[in-house]
């Protein structure tokens, strides 16, 4: 006889309790270390019979102990005892690795040595691609620790990132070519669900080149947002394709920063950038600046977008921010007629999400303007998932409305059973309302009450109405019952003589 709510069964099937906060994910020691099998692990051993075996087995145990100070010694050793080692081109970047993590500003720059040593003397060795990461991040770091060389190396790479390569000369097109078949037209849209918020871009899913990138941005991050933002913008008005994951990036990027202007930035991602995921992405990115100014920006994207995908996240992103002008934004929407129905659906659905009495009385006085019965049906479960009477005793009122269909009217009383509705208003309605379908709906409504009225009601049911029909309807609800009244009673029913 228990019921979820449907807001929590909505937090259910988003895998969420609360809306989730997106953070960036800086790449942690795998993202360096792919050969290793595990965040800060050197890969086993495996050269039994080498003469540097047994230093680097164990300068790799002192790093998986995390004693990075001995680790970055013996990894040292190991090149300068047995300089023939085939350990020897990974053990510079393991050093570097340990140095990295010791942290301290000589240790960072004596593991740019060791990467240095390990691409001019080992440029096929098995770690160099993770070498190249950690060479960024050092740089990131020591640039952000205002080191002046690392600052005008990281400036003239990042410039590089941000200039477009030059696109090859298009290949001469044949004579003749054979028209293609056209594609077969999509089929009709899905049912609505709520939208999820986009993941936070990681950068992963690139070739090499844009992982190099990658880390440039990882290190730009680091830097004042004055020097910082000129570098972004060029990375979003990239268009070659190669630039993709860079500005699906540094649209987060600048979504994180607290200075004048970023609204614009992201608002002109969003309209013009040629990727559907930076579109979308700059568009959630604004509901997390939450200022007025961010709030304008989506309410443009509703009234002059015609990309539906877009309406929809702006919908989103502005049901997520806690301004009366955004919710004025959403109500206005959802009144205009020549939208699609499924997005209606999704505005009245946030409009419910955030509540209050603003937003109740909007949504009821929504109901009557609207011509769909399935736009109706979402007023009606929008309001039963808010708290209060009014919304209870107004659903009430259009299920006991006749002149509205009997579908409806039986959504009405569903509803209504999952709403604050007093179990005794909903009692009164059986002798009062016309008609087997209604009543059937009444006797399902109060099977799914937890109150002992309830079982009381349908016990009532089962025995004394007049209607065979309902009274097996109860009875097989009666059946569903955790009640052991319930259970006395169907014995003492199949036992009459």
């Amino acid at each position: 006889m228990s019921r979820m709510p449907f807001g929590m069964l909505v937090a259910t099937a988003l895998g969420v309790g609360g809306w989730w906060t997106p953070v960036l994910q800086t790449p942690g020691p795998r993202a360096e270390a792919s050969v290793a099998g595990d965040d800060s692990t050197a890969r086993a051993a495996w050269l039994p019979g080498d003469p540097g075996d047994s230093l680097y087995q164990a300068a790799r145990e002192a790093l998986n102990q995390r004693d990075y100070r001995r680790a970055a010694d013996l990894f040292a050793e190991v090149a300068a005892k047995f300089p023939k080692s085939g350990y020897v081109a990974d053990s510079y970047y393991w050093r570097a690795f340990a140095l990295y993590r010791l942290g301290s500003t000589p240790q960072l720059r004596e593991a740019l040595q060791s990467l240095d040593t390990q691409r001019q003397r080992f440029s096929q060795a098995a770690t160099r691609g993770d070498a190249a990461a950690l060479e960024r991040r050092i740089q990131g770091e020591l640039a952000r620790r205002g080191d002046p060389a690392m600052r005008a190396y990281l400036d003239s790479v990042a410039q590089t990132v941000a200039t477009p390569p030059t696109p090859p000369t298009p290949p001469t097109p044949p004579v003749s070519v054979t028209p293609r078949t056209p594609p077969t037209p999509p089929v009709g849209p899905t049912p609505p669900t709520p939208p999820t918020p986009p993941t936070p871009p990681s950068g992963r899913g690139c070739d090499d080149d844009d992982d190099t990138g990658s880390a440039v941005l990882n290190a730009i991050q680091q830097m004042d947002e004055a020097r910082a933002r000129p570098i972004l913008q060029k990375v979003l008005a990239r268009r070659d394709p190669k630039s993709v994951c860079l500005r699906r990036q540094a649209v987060f990027i600048i979504s994180q920063q607290d200075t004048p202007g970023v609204e614009d930035i992201l608002l002109g991602a969003a309209r013009n950038d040629p990727d559907h995921e930076v579109r979308e992405q700059s568009v959630f990115w604004l509901s997390q600046v939450g200022t007025e100014k961010a709030v304008s920006a989506l309410d443009s994207i509703l009234r002059t977008s015609k990309d539906q995908a877009l309406q929809e996240k702006a919908v989103f992103a502005l049901s997520q921010v806690d301004s009366p002008r955004a919710q004025q934004a959403l109500r206005t929407y959802a009144e205009r007629p020549d939208l699609s129905e499924n997005l209606r659906e999704k505005v009245i659905f946030w409009i419910g999400q955030q509540g209050g009495k603003d937003n109740d009385a909007f949504l009821r006085s929504l109901y009557g303007k609207l011509k769909e019965e399935n736009l109706r049906e979402k007023v009606l479960s929008s309001l039963s998932q808010s708290d209060g009477p009014d919304n209870a005793r107004w659903i009430l009122g259009v299920a006991k409305d006749g002149a509205q269909p009997i579908e409806l009217r039986k959504k009405a009383l569903f509803w209504a059973g999952q709403s604050d509705a007093p179990l005794a208003d909903l009692l009164a309605l059986y002798p009062t309302m016309p008609g087997r379908e209604m009543r059937e709906q009444l006797i399902f409504v109060y099977s799914q009450r937890d109150e002992p009225a309830a079982v009381d009601k349908l016990l009532e049911v089962a025995k004394t109405d007049p209607d065979t029909e309902l009274r097996k309807k109860a009875i097989f609800w009666l059946g569903q019952s955790d009640d052991p009244r319930a259970a006395k009673a169907l014995q003492d029913m199949i036992e009459q003589p």
